[in-house]
Parts: structure tokens; C-alpha cells; sequence
């Protein structure tokens, strides 16, 4: 009898199981730390279980949230600054469901890369349920994919999805309407859009990740990375309280294209873009860059992440709500006849 040859593994080919499971083990813990009423099983099914009823909900619809932090991954990849990257992915999944008048429930994210850094992935998926206890929303479950000969050495990609639940005939918008005030909920900077024209900025100024910041403290890659401001909890406490018809998440598309997603026919919006400053982070950028004004409100939330359109007789008891839930609350105008956002003043 002959003794067979040592035949080709898995790990052979440059994916490594053990290196998964023990990542699995590593992020259980911080998953674990998620739970919330509703969650039936941990990490490790096929599937992961969640009962509608024991959340609290008697005749739930749900909302479902798909999305990514775009090329913002580049500059967590260059500079090995990865820790709040998860919570920009979770921030513009839960950001959005929040605007269809949804409490967000469980969270599933996507993990891909060439070669598998336990460690790395370990700091992302950390900041990934950070996040989702920060909203409470659970870390059910994920996929950690490692893919040899589809991304370079230190890439990788992030993906999340997130469901949420209301009660049936709950969902915003509804009832906007003329003369209905529009709060402006303050950003944490550039968040999770634009960031291919950032990218290119930085290039342009000849500066690297590690020079200091032209427009606030530490490194410029580090103040890039700021992470995507959470705005579940105030703006569900506020819908809660009443007054509020719409919701909108500034994300791509800048306050001009946003805004107009929650008004109805025939209804536009007058923005006065006197009423606050624009951060540092965003002059710096257009004029760095020579950015027309209308094309900075096309791009980027300017400092305005999120914008409740509420009835203007409940607009100061909501401005004090949110101001006491830890939010920057700015008027920023009203709705009326018409259609699109119309600025009146200027930001530059």
C-alpha cells in the first residue's frame, strides 16, 4: 500500500476557516452586548430568529435598509484607522429607516477581504454593534467573506442591512403641509457622502493623512473619519412626542435633492442658509476646490445630517426635546407652494 500525497487545502488556496472561527469568537461578546426585546438566538445559525411580538409591535410593517460607506473606506484602509468605520455603516442604514417613521430592530453586515486580519475585523465589527447598541438595534448575524485575488493586500469592503418595524398607518411622511417648520439636526461633519470628491481634494492640496488638519485638530485622515452621526433615538423620541410629518437623512444629494423626497406634490421648501455657520471641514473643501455653492449643497449635508419637517405650532416643544436629547437643533425655514428647495442668503 502506498501513503497518499498531502493533497491542496483550503488554506492552500489562501482562506483560512480557522481564522474565521476565531474571529466569530472574538465578536460575540461585543454582538452579545446588542440584545434587545426581540432577539431570539446569538451569532452562528443559518439564520437568525426575531419575534415582532416580544418587540413590543401588534400590527407591525416592516422597513428594510440597505447600504455602504463608499470610497470613505479608502482613507480607514490607508491610514489603519478602522475602529468607527462600523458605525458610518451602521448610521446609514438605521439614519434611514428612522426617516420611514421605523424603530430599527437587527442589523447584518458584510465583511469581505483577500486575506483575513482577525484583528482588524475584530476592531470594525466592534464598531459596527457599538452602534447598533448605540440605537438599539441587535447584531444578528453577518457574513465574513475572504475572497484571495479580488482585493488588494489590506482591502476590504463593508455592506450593511437593517430591518425596523412601526405600527400600520404610522409611516412618515404624512401630513406635511404649507407652513410646516423645518428643524435642521447639526452633522458631525462630512459623515458617509461625497467622499470620491474629498479623496480628490486631498489630492489637490498635496497634503497626506498624517499632515494636521487645515480645519480642525489631529490628523487630517483621522478628522475625515469622523464617524456619521446616530440620530435614531432623538428623532424617534420626537416623533413619539408628536408634530412630526417628515423626516429626511442628508446623505447624497446634499440638502437640494434630500428634502424633496419627503414633500408631497405641489409643496417645496425655502431654506435660509443664514441660519447657521457652515463647518470648517466643508469650507475648507470648496474652496480648496473651487466649489460653486449650489454644487457644496448638492454634494454634501453642508452640517445638516438630518431634517425633521414638523407642524410649525409644535416647532419650539420639539426644538427643546431635541436639544435636550444631546442634537443641535438650527431653524432652518418652512414648507410652502411649489416645488424643489429654494435658498435664500448664503453659505460661502
Amino acid at each position: 500500500m502506498t501513503t497518499p500525497k498531502n493533497g491542496l487545502t483550503y488554506a492552500d488556496a489562501g482562506v483560512d476557516i480557522d481564522a474565521g472561527n476565531a474571529l466569530v469568537d472574538r465578536i460575540k461578546p461585543a454582538a452579545g452586548r446588542t440584545g434587545r426585546p426581540g432577539t431570539m438566538a446569538g451569532l452562528g445559525g443559518f439564520g437568525a430568529l426575531f419575534d415582532l411580538k416580544a418587540a413590543g409591535f401588534s400590527d407591525p410593517i416592516l422597513v428594510a435598509a440597505t447600504d455602504g460607506v463608499g470610497t470613505k473606506l479608502r482613507i480607514a484602509i490607508d491610514t489603519g484607522v478602522v475602529d468607527t468605520i462600523g458605525v458610518d455603516l451602521v448610521a446609514m442604514c438605521v439614519n434611514d429607516l428612522v426617516c420611514q417613521g421605523a424603530e430599527p430592530l437587527f442589523f447584518l453586515d458584510y465583511f469581505a477581504t483577500g486575506k483575513l486580519d482577525v484583528d482588524q475585523a475584530a476592531r470594525i465589527i466592534t464598531g459596527i454593534a457599538a452602534a447598533c447598541a448605540a440605537t438599539g438595534c441587535a447584531l444578528v448575524g453577518g457574513e465574513t467573506a475572504e475572497m484571495p485575488g479580488m482585493y488588494r493586500h489590506g482591502d476590504f469592503d463593508l455592506a450593511g442591512f437593517a430591518v425596523g418595524a412601526m405600527e400600520r398607518g404610522a409611516d412618515l411622511p404624512a401630513g406635511v403641509t404649507a407652513g410646516d417648520a423645518l428643524l435642521g439636526l447639526a452633522s458631525d461633519g462630512v459623515h458617509s457622502n461625497g467622499y470620491s470628491f474629498v479623496r480628490k481634494v486631498v489630492e489637490i492640496s498635496g497634503l497626506g493623512w498624517d499632515a494636521p488638519a487645515p480645519f480642525g485638530e489631529g490628523a487630517l485622515g483621522r478628522a475625515l473619519l469622523v464617524p456619521t452621526r446616530l440620530y435614531v433615538k432623538p428623532a424617534l423620541a420626537a416623533v413619539r412626542a408628536g408634530g412630526v410629518h417628515g423626516l429626511a437623512h442628508i446623505t447624497g444629494g446634499g440638502l437640494t435633492e434630500n428634502l424633496p423626497r419627503v414633500l408631497p406634490a405641489g409643496l417645496g421648501a425655502e431654506i435660509d442658509l443664514g441660519a447657521w455657520a457652515l463647518p470648517p471641514v466643508f469650507r475648507w473643501l470648496a474652496e480648496t476646490a473651487g466649489l460653486a455653492e449650489a454644487e457644496l449643497l448638492r454634494t454634501f449635508n453642508c452640517g445638516i445630517g438630518m431634517i425633521a419637517v414638523v407642524a410649525r405650532d409644535r416647532a419650539d416643544a420639539l426644538t427643546a426635546l431635541l436639544s435636550g436629547l444631546g442634537e443641535t437643533v438650527v431653524r432652518l425655514g418652512h414648507v410652502g407652494p411649489g416645488q424643489g428647495v429654494s435658498f435664500r442668503g448664503a453659505l460661502l
